[in-house]
């Protein structure tokens, strides 16, 4: 698999980050003033969305309201603050992945697991220890590949590495690994927190599909661009897979 040059990339400039909060406002100010239709209801698969780094169920309670409106069972990981994983990385994960079977008790369908951020990272992960049960896996903003810190906070290495410096290679080509399921990656060029080459697919396959959107980091979970293109995804049925249009 093509790996990202380290040398090649750079973090989002200073000037992007600090204007990460008014641009999420205006995204929010535009959701709320955007009539939100649906021209047939979801077939009521289990939706569980992860949280970035330092949100909660809360910070993706548009987004999960979202979801319902089109007629999916959506709901939040339930483990409260996003904080990272805590020891071994696959310990957490297992125990993670536990915790999302848990949730989806009483579902027969494949379930959709949408991760905002760090939390596409898990979605992504969880989408390889449980394929049987999962019909795709949507990332928001979510930086899987890269090798560095690539970003103006400095959370993807210390957490999984432990390292603001590197990332061992074998972990690094692991999260630039896609699941082996329907994958679909959504960033924006004018991300202010996290570099967009690192929110891309290099390997290209029927499974895999990148949705570039206009729209700041902080403002994914409501911004109307992105909310289209989950709309979009979660309509798929297992075996009509198709590529997405961005609407103009």
């Amino acid at each position: 698999m093509k790996q990202l040059a380290s040398d090649t990339l750079s973090r989002p400039s200073l000037a992007l980050l600090g204007a990460e909060p008014f641009r999420a406002a205006m995204e929010l100010a535009s959701h709320r003033l955007t009539k939100h239709r649906t021209t047939k209801p979801g077939d009521g698969h289990a939706v569980v969305i992860f949280p970035g780094l330092g949100g909660s169920g809360g910070s993706v309670s548009t987004l999960r309201k979202h979801c319902r409106l089109l007629g999916y069972d959506a709901f939040d990981w339930g483990q409260g603050f996003n904080t990272g994983p805590k020891g071994d990385l696959d310990a957490w994960l297992h125990t993670l992945k536990s915790k999302v079977v848990d949730l989806l008790t009483g579902h027969t369908q494949q379930a959709t697991l949408i991760g905002w951020s760090l939390g596409g990272i898990y979605a992504r992960e969880i989408g390889k220890l449980m394929p049987g049960r999962v019909r795709q896996v949507i990332t928001i903003g979510t930086p899987f590949n890269a090798e560095a810190d690539h970003t103006n906070v400095g959370w993807l290495f210390r957490l999984l590495s432990g390292s603001s410096a590197g990332m061992d290679a074998a972990l690094s080509r692991r999260l630039r690994t896609p699941p082996p399921l329907r994958t679909t990656s959504i960033y924006s060029r004018s991300d202010g927190v996290v570099a967009w080459e690192t929110c891309r697919h290099d390997m290209r396959s029927d499974l895999v599909h990148d949705i570039e959107v206009d729209g700041s980091h902080i403002g994914m979970g409501w911004n109307r661009n992105v909310l289209a293109a989950v709309a979009d995804r979660l309509g798929q049925q297992p075996g009509s897979w198709r590529r997405y249009v961005t609407a103009q």
